[in-house]
């Protein structure tokens, strides 16, 4: 007997496996997806990936798919992650998250802070995963269109 689990995950490896063009067109919507996925917009992170695998002339499927890097499960981590890894860029001298005594003036700039940190981070690891995931989906394509 088949639950639905398994149902869906055939459905979603299915729909990914079933793309058709060519790998660079496949590559690009999937990594511009997850590069979206990255980033903390949260209800809008599949369709800013949709118009930029627009624009790009990527798969707007893939694009679509790869937004799901971020989901219920994944948030905290992953938005921790890039906060970390801009505060280890912008090298702020303090590693709390929010300060305990912010006067009411200071908690605007604290609150801009922590957004460009976590922009910051969000745009260099999704970078990077885009890179890794694209990389893959080539591979995968290329090796799919020539057997």
């Amino acid at each position: 007997m088949r639950s639905k689990r398994d149902i869906n995950y055939k459905k979603i490896l299915s729909l990914f496996w079933k793309q058709n063009g060519s790998p660079l067109f496949n590559a690009k919507g999937l990594a511009i997806g997850v590069f979206s996925g990255c980033f903390p917009f949260f209800g809008f992170q599949t369709l800013i990936g949709v118009f930029f695998a627009k624009l790009a002339k990527g798969n707007i499927v893939l694009a679509a798919i790869g937004t799901w890097i971020s989901n219920p499960f994944t948030y905290v981590p992953l938005y921790y992650f890039n906060y970390k890894i801009g505060s280890i860029l912008i090298k702020n001298s303090s590693n709390k998250i929010i300060e305990k005594n912010l006067a009411i003036h200071d908690l605007w700039k604290q609150g801009s802070i922590f957004s460009i940190k976590l922009l910051l981070g969000s745009t260099c690891v999704g970078l990077l995963f885009a890179f890794i995931a694209g990389s893959i989906a080539f591979v995968i394509y290329n090796t799919k269109n020539n057997r």
